[in-house]
């Protein structure tokens, strides 16, 4: 039997859903990145010989980076924050626990399931049923709030539905030998799941953080961002998917003139009045950035030169996807457990350290660079990355099985 301690534990860590998301999406974090160096060391450091895996090392990356980390940020996060979008109820327990020991069962199988096929169709059982439960709840919440904004919720929601059918067809194409849904799902999730959910998380909270602490800050969230953005994502995958890669500058350029914009009129430079809201500006400012790489390359694509390679992805997947994440979850651990919103200032320079596990990867991306600079530079981004990442655990994971410090519930 259980210890009342251990008890008071489970009690504390399960009581609000980003407690135990947030840490699930953590591990992953490290996990993933971890597994991805031993597979990197094989492969560029001869420190052992190449392992075989069940599926080949860039799309098990793939699916890591894509599906298996950020659905478990975007469930904690949107199971806390739907209800104080819609005034809606909240997420009862007997949806987000289960769909959490599903998920985490799920990735914790991967690993061994990128040796033995058998663990990986198991991974895939639980991994999916956790995600469909977790959408179940969050429907919920949606169908049964009365309040007439429901932009960012419906974005939001559908993204994260089309999402669990792309992991799904990863899985599946793994399992099964098909090689499309393998090429489709690693472009798609994305353009069609990762960039739509980031974008309407920062166009509905970053102004929203702003107006609290930088003096006279006016709200500005056009509506018809969310027109461009979203769509002209989907416009770059077809293009992608068809071959017309050359063309992809127009939807890009597009996204690229949106952020940018918005990053001038959400105020960048006031935001560093405070480390923590300056967090989540620098990362923001790294989609105009990644767009602007992607909207060139497709133009040197055109001209008949191939330039950049993947830079261009792993500045929107690592500085934008990964910079919001860690600006986004450190403000929710800090004000959701009855702390004052001020990150002390080694987590600053970890933050900003983090910003060059980013510059690393593109620099491995950029032309005429020898072999032996180009696999160091891979390594040096993986091992900033799981460095930051494990400075950053160190710090607050024990944050999600204390009670917080306010007294306050949840």
């Amino acid at each position: 039997m259980s210890s009342p301690a251990t008890f008071n534990v489970w009690r504390t860590f399960s009581a609000v859903p980003h407690r135990m998301f947030f840490l699930a999406g953590i591990m992953q974090l490290m996990l993933s990145m971890a597994w991805w160096l031993v597979d990197l060391t094989g492969r560029y450091a001869t420190l052992h010989a190449p392992i075989v895996w069940t599926a080949t090392p860039p799309d098990a990356h793939a699916f890591l980076m894509v599906f298996g980390i950020f659905p478990f940020f975007m469930f904690g996060f949107l199971m806390t924050v739907y209800p104080r979008w819609m005034n809606g109820e909240l997420v009862e327990r007997r949806f987000y626990v289960p769909a959490f020991l599903l998920m985490s069962a799920g990735m914790l199988l991967f690993y061994p399931g990128l040796l033995w096929k058998g663990v990986l169709a198991i991974s895939a059982l639980l991994y999916f049923t956790g995600w469909g439960v977790g959408l179940a709840a969050l429907r919920r919440v949606y169908r049964r709030a009365q309040h007439p904004d429901k932009r960012h919720a419906r974005i939001t929601g559908t993204m994260l539905a089309l999402g669990a059918l792309m992991s799904a067809g990863w899985y599946a194409g793994v399992l099964f030998g098909w090689n499309f849904p393998l090429t489709f799902v690693k472009i798609a999730g994305v353009w069609l799941f990762l960039l739509p959910v980031f974008f309407a998380v920062s166009h509905r909270m970053i102004p929203f953080f702003s107006g609290s602490v930088i003096p006279g800050y006016a709200i500005v969230r056009p509506e018809w961002a969310l027109a461009i953005v979203p769509p002209a994502a989907l416009i770059h995958l077809a293009l992608e998917m068809t071959g017309c890669t050359a063309w992809t500058w127009i939807p890009d350029f597009a996204i690229a003139a949106t952020a940018l914009y918005l990053t001038w009129r959400w105020r960048f430079r006031a935001s560093f009045v405070q480390p923590i809201l300056a967090m989540l500006h620098i990362g923001f400012a790294w989609l105009g950035i990644a767009m602007l790489l992607f909207a060139v390359q497709s133009l040197a694509l055109l001209s008949g030169t191939e330039i950049l390679a993947k830079a261009p992805l792993h500045a929107l997947t690592i500085g934008y996807f990964g910079g919001m994440v860690l600006a986004m979850v450190t403000r929710v651990t800090l004000g959701h457990s009855g702390r004052l919103l001020v990150v002390e200032k080694s987590i600053w320079w970890m933050f900003l350290l983090f910003q060059l596990t980013a510059i690393f990867r593109i620099i491995g991306d950029l032309p005429g660079l020898p072999p032996i600079a180009r696999s160091h530079s891979y390594l040096t981004a993986a091992a900033l990355w799981l460095i930051c990442f494990v400075f950053w655990a160190a710090r607050y994971l024990p944050i999600y099985w204390r009670p917080r410090e306010d007294g306050q519930p949840g």
